[in-house]
């Protein structure tokens, strides 16, 4: 059985985790306070098909993309 080393997380990986969960908090703030400020805004019906359209199409593009990644792999086209 081989003894792996234990990889650690130097001062680098702890600044880039530091900053990346700044960068989590603030997008929390900035959505919070955009949701409260946009609360009493009224969508019409038309809208609310077109705002369930564009997140059907986004997750469709999105799982169509990533089935096309995987198809590449599997298959060795990503050479």
């Amino acid at each position: 059985m081989e003894n792996k080393p234990k990889l650690r997380l130097g001062v680098g990986g702890w600044i880039t985790l530091a900053v990346l969960a700044g960068f989590l908090v603030a997008a929390i703030v900035y959505a919070t306070d955009a949701w409260r400020d946009l609360s009493d805004v009224a969508l019409s019906p038309a809208g609310w098909v077109f705002l369930i359209l564009g997140v059907v199409i986004t997750v469709v593009v999105g799982a169509g993309l990533m089935a096309l990644l995987f198809y590449s792999s599997r298959h060795d086209y990503d050479r």
